[in-house]
C-alpha cells in the first residue's frame, strides 16, 4: 500500500537519488525532468562531463543502499598537481596516503541513478516535462510537455530538485517571508579540452587534479575515463585580464602563452574555443525557508547553489538525500515533523559549505602556488600524522570526514587557521619547519584549543 504521492521536479543526480529514497520508503513518486532522457538523447555536449565526488557523496549513496558501482568507472585523484608559471610541477596531497577525490562522469552517475529509479515499481519517470507552476498549499504542479500541452499533476508533497536555476525556488519568491540572496563571484568560466593520446591514454598524469594557479585566475583539469581532460578556465568577468578585455585573437594567444605555456602543448584550440564560447557566471544562492506549508521542499542546488571550488556541490546534495532518508525512518513518515527537521539539520551546513567554497578559490588560484602555503600544508600533514586525534586538516574534514558536518568543519578550520598563523609567524620557520620545537609549539596550541 502506498504511503502517499510525491512529485520530484528535476531528474538530475540529486532528484533521481531523492526519488529512489522516497520510492523505497513506500511512496508513489513522479520524477519530472524538463530535458530529454540522456540515455536516449545526448544532452551533455558542450557541458562539463565530469565532477568530483568525495567520501561524503559515496557515504551518502551507501547510507541509502546504492552500491558503489559508479566507482568502477571513476578516476581517483590523490593530489593536486600544481603547474607553476615557470613550468615547474609540484604535488600537494589531498590527505593521508590513499585519500582521493574521484573524477566521475556526471552523465554516467545520473544515468545509473535513473536506471535504479526505473527499476523501482512505484517510481515513474517523465522527460521533456517543463515545470510551469506549483501550488504551495496543495503540492499540485503544472508541467508543459513537448507537444506544448499542459499536464496538471496532483500529489501529497513536492520537492524542487531542479538545480541552481530552480523554477520551484523562483515560484517561491511570491510567498510571504521568503528570504533569498544570489551572490555573483567576480569570476566566470569556460570549459576547454585536453584530448587523449592516439592510443587513448592521458597526456598528463591521470590520478591528479591539475591546477595552473595565477592568483586572480586559474586553469584546472580533471581526467576522464576516455583519456581526455575536462579543463575549466576561471577568469574575472571584467577588468584586466578578463573575459571582457580579451576580445582579439592575438590578445588571447598572448594571454595563454604567458600564463599557461606548458598547457598550450596539450589544449585543443584554446584560443578559438575562448573566442567562441560565452563565459558562464559563478554564483551562490542562499534561501530560507527550505520548505513551505509542510507540503513543498527544496533540495540540492535548488536550496543551496554554491561555487565549485571545493568540489562539494553534488556531495552536499547527496547528503541532503541521506538526511531525508534518516528522518523518514526516525520521524515515522510524519512530514509535519520531517520538513522542519530536514531544514534545521541541513540549512547551517549548506551555508557553511557555501562559505568554504568561496574561500577555496583563493587557496586554489593563489595560495596553492605559494611556497609558504605549501610549507604550511607540510607542517599540518606532519603534525596530523603524529597526532591524528588532535588535528585533522580542514580539507580532510570537508572531503574525507562524512561524519563531521560542514558547519563543524568550518568552525574547526577557523580555529586551526588562528593556530597556524602563530606557527607560520615563528622566526626562521622556512628553515626550521621540520624542527622539533615547531611540533612542540603546535602541540601546545592544539591542546589549548581542544581543552577550551
Amino acid at each position: 500500500m502506498s504511503r502517499g504521492r510525491f512529485t520530484v521536479a528535476g531528474g538530475g543526480p540529486v532528484g533521481s537519488l531523492l526519488a529512489i529514497v522516497l520510492g523505497r520508503h513506500g511512496y508513489d513518486v513522479g520524477l519530472y525532468e524538463g530535458r530529454p532522457d540522456s540515455r536516449v538523447t545526448s544532452i551533455y555536449q558542450g557541458r562539463s562531463i565530469n565532477i568530483a565526488l568525495s567520501d561524503r557523496g559515496w557515504h551518502s549513496l551507501e547510507q541509502i543502499g546504492i552500491s558503489s558501482d559508479a566507482k568502477a568507472q571513476a578516476i581517483p585523484m590523490y593530489h593536486r598537481a600544481i603547474h607553476g608559471l615557470d613550468g615547474n610541477l609540484s604535488a600537494l596531497p589531498y590527505g593521508r596516503e590513499g585519500d582521493a577525490i574521484w573524477s566521475v562522469s556526471r552523465g554516467g552517475i545520473n544515468e545509473q541513478l535513473l536506471d535504479i529509479a526505473d527499476a523501482e515499481p512505484n517510481i515513474a519517470t517523465h522527460f521533456e516535462h517543463r515545470l510551469v507552476d506549483v501550488d504551495f498549499k496543495t503540492a499540485s504542479a503544472v508541467f508543459r510537455r513537448q507537444d506544448a500541452r499542459e499536464l496538471v499533476v496532483d500529489a501529497d508533497y513536492l520537492f524542487g530538485a531542479d538545480g541552481a536555476h530552480s523554477k520551484v525556488r523562483r515560484l517561491a519568491h511570491n510567498l510571504p517571508r521568503f528570504s533569498y540572496s544570489q551572490t555573483y563571484m567576480p569570476q566566470s568560466y569556460i570549459e576547454l579540452t585536453i584530448p587523449a593520446n592516439p592510443d587513448g591514454s592521458h597526456k598528463l598524469e591521470k590520478n591528479a587534479l591539475h591546477i595552473w594557479p595565477r592568483k586572480d585566475f586559474m586553469l584546472i583539469a580533471l581526467p576522464n575515463a576516455d583519456g581526455t581532460f575536462t579543463c575549466t578556465l576561471f577568469l574575472n568577468f571584467s577588468g584586466d585580464p578578463s573575459f571582457e578585455s580579451l576580445q582579439e585573437s592575438a590578445a588571447v594567444q598572448a594571454f595563454f602563452a604567458s600564463n599557461f605555456a606548458d598547457a598550450m602543448d596539450y589544449l585543443e584550440d584554446p584560443v578559438g574555443t575562448f573566442l567562441e564560447k560565452t563565459a558562464s557566471p559563478l554564483f551562490l544562492v542562499q534561501v530560507f525557508p527550505w520548505s513551505f506549508n509542510r507540503k513543498v521542499g527544496l533540495i540540492g542546488d535548488a536550496a543551496h547553489a554554491i561555487v565549485p571550488f571545493y568540489g562539494q556541490g553534488m556531495n552536499c546534495g547527496f547528503e541532503d538525500c541521506a538526511e531525508l532518508n534518516r528522518l523518514i525512518a526516525s520521524c515515522d513518515h510524519d512530514w509535519d515533523a520531517i520538513f522542519p527537521a530536514y531544514e534545521k539539520a541541513r540549512k547551517p551546513n549548506g551555508d557553511a559549505i557555501a562559505e568554504l567554497s568561496k574561500r577555496n578559490f583563493v587557496e586554489m588560484s593563489d595560495l596553492s602556488g605559494d611556497r609558504l602555503f605549501q610549507l604550511r600544508k607540510m607542517i599540518e600533514a606532519k603534525f596530523s600524522a603524529r597526532f591524528p586525534e588532535l588535528w585533522t586538516p580542514l580539507y580532510s574534514l570537508v572531503t574525507f570526514s562524512p561524519d563531521i558536518p560542514y558547519a563543524e568543519a568550518l568552525r574547526i578550520g577557523d580555529e586551526q587557521n588562528r593556530v597556524m598563523e602563530i606557527i607560520m609567524a615563528l622566526p626562521n620557520i622556512e628553515d626550521d619547519w621540520d624542527r622539533q620545537y615547531v611540533m612542540d609549539r603546535l602541540h601546545e596550541l592544539a591542546v589549548e584549543v581542544a581543552t577550551r
